[in-house]
């Protein structure tokens, strides 16, 4: 399926990559995609959000997946690692987008599959990611792909006048056999019981 798709991991910027980064992006959120900008960003604001992708991929932190069709990127996503030092085995799916008129064809399943693969052979354990409420189309595919919900802030993504809920999903993916997995079980270091309180 990946290579019908025209997919390619790109670890470095090219001027075509950011050129058709920028119109992928324009084109997405002109139409109110969730992607991170309220208005179709500047080609300076695409580049600098490209730059930092990079650098996260160049320290091993990160993967950049780009799907083409007759020479034209038409859907693009990305895996994010947590820099906070407890949290390295964490990663976040970022900026999943197709283009629209691309849709119809499943170029974000395909891409958000790749992703997920690719985190998994890079050792991410957990994969979590944010959508809108109101996006149910998305929120069914990452449903069909094995991610769970595991909150909702309601009512705080905002769109001018309007408000949506965040909703938070997650994917466990493998874990070295090793691990001690406490969960919220008042064991192992900084625990504590719930205080008895008077009967």
């Amino acid at each position: 399926m990946a290579a019908e798709s025209g997919l390619e991991w790109p670890t470095d910027m090219t001027d075509e990559l950011a050129r058709q980064s920028h119109l992928l992006i324009g084109a997405v959120t002109e139409l109110g995609g969730a992607i991170g900008w309220m208005t179709p960003p500047t080609r300076a604001e695409t580049d600098e959000w490209l730059a930092d992708m990079f650098a996260s991929i160049v320290a091993g932190d990160g993967a950049l997946c780009t799907a083409w069709r007759d020479g034209r990127l038409v859907a693009m996503g990305g895996w994010l690692r947590d820099q906070v030092p407890y949290f390295r085995h964490l990663a976040e799916l970022v900026k999943i987008m197709v283009n629209p008129g691309a849709r119809g064809a499943r170029l974000g399943e395909v891409v958000t599959r790749e992703l997920v693969a690719n985190a998994a052979a890079a050792g991410i354990e957990t994969l979590v990611l944010g959508v809108r409420g109101n996006n149910h189309l998305a929120i069914q595919l990452y449903e069909e792909l094995g991610f769970a919900e595991w909150g909702r802030l309601p009512d705080v993504i905002e769109v001018g006048d309007e408000r949506f809920d965040d909703v938070r999903m997650y994917l466990k993916l493998s874990r070295p056999a090793h691990l001690i997995l406490r969960g919220s079980h008042p064991s192992g270091p900084g625990s504590s019981p719930r205080r008895r309180r008077p009967g």
